[in-house]
């Protein structure tokens, strides 16, 4: 014991020493700051670097065939300024570049972006790889942080401006003030990153962009872009909002300054601080697909835009069919897309637990009256889902998915899906128990073949077509006869004859709806037996029927169609009595203009026999022949 404790306060005092080690990165004292008032009302200006910064940090970086491809995706997308090459660094990347312009892939409106480190001769061949290009923006990149300069570059600040400076100059007069023709005919704009901006003091992160604004001398049309970049984050969001206001209210010619903002993720917070730092106003964001990028990442570009949509402002780009830019970007960077990836991942739209299953399932219903009164256009309102899945090209199918902690919403959202019904609720409960103890029991998922397969199992004939209506005659006081339409044929109520085989199912006359259908939510009285329905005529069936290809004539009375046939069913040697049932329809209408409408029936019986109860489904064209299935199927499981 004595031991125990003394490891304990030696392990305690090793953590403190350790934790001692960071300094709190300092606040910005700026009381004078507007952006927590601000709201994003317009996208920003959109770079990717998935083909730079992005392939930089692959462990096997892409080939010219396939950044090709990603950047005919990019395009389809909508980005119209792409980080394409680092061309000093590779001849493959230098070749890549030469590529895009020679055989004329960069459509008109898109600026391709070449990066390069502020080294003359690298700056050069940069330059070169972009000759010919209709837009490019030149990018080259200098560390200003403290502890960047006094430790890998040994430069004061007034080195690290003077080399800025000249590199700024020097690409002025390759480009823009060339004596060469064919650079003038490009639209060359600069952007200058002071790297690490975040660790960078602000007056020297102002005064050398001063500096290179003054030698690039940038116009309204054209302005010249300072990326102001947490290459490394090391502050919390709001310090950087306030690093970004500080900046964008203190530089001059504001008017001809684009503010881009380039944040990792090394604290995880890059989504939010870009978009605190928009709010601080930021022009331009840059960053990669499903944050790729050296160590954490970049800023997520997929969350960015999406963030916005779901704030009814249009982001311009097109993200319409996610699963496809998932596939792409798993296929060509060989990084899977994490399953709980904001709006991306597999897992993002779907739920596990019941109480958020049953939430989604009201959801969906409130949804769907909404947009009867309304129109697709109606307000995106549901429980767990910020963002209507069919926005992003995902199928409402995956939203919901069954295990051991699903509940009955999930199960009864599962069997809507397989069989176009809904499922009396004690039904779902019973139900629920059957697939949840399937889950645990074989410990897998459970998907839409398993809950048909178990629905069918349990509580529908193994073979229903062996099972035939040929005839049917109902009466109610008064002797009904019309003559049969053959299989399935059934004769209409109070002597009017019902053509086809859904006649009973709310097309013969009012009198035949209020029998078929009256009694659709009977519910059972204390001693077990259906509610009585107002209608005091005892209705009296007498139908042909085939069980495996053997006639029988049954006849039976009850207080509507499906007890009658209940009490017709008795007479095949069945001994049970009525619990619950429920019949509904639906009108489906045809695929094509040559389609016939059609009508689905499903009858459910929750039958009893001494102290077993049991219930049938059967789903039927024919609301009669549907009550005889469940009626038959529930029978046969009290044997």
């Amino acid at each position: 014991m004595h031991i125990s404790f003394i490891s304990y306060l030696l392990s305690t005092m090793t953590a403190n020493n350790t934790v001692k080690k960071y300094t709190p990165f300092p606040a910005l004292h700026f009381p004078e700051r507007k952006w927590p008032q601000q709201t994003l009302t317009k996208p920003p200006r959109w770079l990717s670097t998935d083909l730079r910064d992005g392939n930089q940090a692959l462990v096997q970086p892409m080939d010219g065939d396939a950044k090709l491809r990603f950047f005919q995706h990019l395009v389809k997308f909508g980005y119209k300024e792409i980080e394409v090459s680092y061309p000093s660094a590779s001849q493959t990347e230098f070749e890549f570049t030469r590529r895009l312009i020679t055989t004329g892939a960069i459509p008109d409106d898109v600026w391709i972006q070449v990066m390069a480190p502020c080294r003359e001769e690298l700056i050069r061949t940069t330059i070169e790889a972009a000759r010919g290009a209709k837009k490019v923006i030149v990018h080259i990149h200098l560390s200003t942080s403290e502890v960047f300069r006094e430790v890998v570059f040994n430069m004061t600040e007034q080195e690290t401006i003077e080399l800025a400076v000249r590199c700024a100059r020097l690409i002025r007069n390759l480009t823009k003030d060339s004596a060469d023709p064919e650079m003038r005919q490009t639209e060359w704009t600069l952007e200058f990153t002071p790297e690490n901006f975040q660790d960078t003091s602000l007056e020297f992160a102002l005064e050398i962009c001063e500096a290179v604004k003054a030698a690039w001398e940038p116009t309204e049309e054209n302005k010249i872009i300072f990326n102001v970049a947490a290459t490394v984050e090391v502050a919390m969001p709001n310090v950087f909002a306030d690093q970004i206001e500080y900046f964008c209210t203190h530089i001059s010619d504001r008017e001809k300054v684009s503010v881009s903002l380039h944040n990792h993720n090394d604290r995880g917070c890059a989504v939010a601080a870009t978009e605190m730092g928009q709010l601080a106003g930021a022009d331009r964001v840059e960053g990669c697909l499903f944050s790729n990028g050296e160590r954490t990442g970049n800023v997520d570009l997929v969350t960015l835009a999406l963030n916005l949509y779901t704030q009814g402002v249009d982001p311009g780009i097109d993200f319409g069919n996610l699963n496809e830019v998932v596939d792409m970007v798993e296929e060509l960077t060989k990084i899977p897309v994490h399953f709980r990836a904001p709006y991306a991942g597999k897992y993002t739209f779907c739920t596990f637990t019941g109480t958020h299953q049953d939430a989604i399932r009201k959801g969906y219903k409130s949804r769907a009256r909404l947009e009867e009164r309304l129109g697709p256009s109606a307000k995106w309102r549901m429980p767990y889902l910020p963002m209507d899945p069919a926005d992003l090209g995902r199928k409402h199918e995956a939203i919901i998915r069954l295990n051991s902690q699903s509940g009955k919403g999930g199960i009864g959202w599962f069997v809507n899906e397989v069989f176009e019904v809904d499922m009396p609720r004690d039904l779902e409960v019973a139900f629920t128990r059957v697939v949840k103890s399937y889950s645990e029991e074989k410990g897998v998922e459970i998907t839409h073949d398993i809950i048909e397969e178990l629905f069918r199992s349990r509580y529908m004939l193994p073979k229903p077509e062996g099972v035939q209506l040929l005839s049917c005659k109902l009466r109610t006081g008064k002797v009904c006869s019309a003559k049969s339409n053959g299989v399935n044929g059934v004769n209409g109520v109070n002597g009017h004859a019902v053509s086809g085989a859904n006649g009973v199912n709310g097309h013969a006359n009012d009198h035949a709806n209020d029998h078929a259908n009256g009694h659709a939510n009977g519910k059972p009285k204390p001693n077990g037996k259906p509610a009585i329905h107002e209608h005091t005529n005892t209705v009296h069936l007498h139908a042909n029927i085939a069980i495996q290809g053997v006639r029988q004539t049954i006849s039976g009375s009850g207080d509507d169609i499906l007890t009658s046939l209940a009490d017709a069913v008795r007479g095949l040697g069945f001994c049970f009595d009525v619990l619950d049932y429920k019949t509904e329809w639906q009108h489906h209408e045809g695929a094509g203009e040559n389609d016939e409408s059609t009508r689905r029936s499903a009858g459910f019986v929750k039958l009893v026999s001494g102290d077993k109860t049991a219930w049938g489904v059967g789903i039927q064209e024919d609301s009669i022949l549907a009550s005889l299935h469940a009626i038959l199927s529930a029978a046969a499981k009290l044997e």
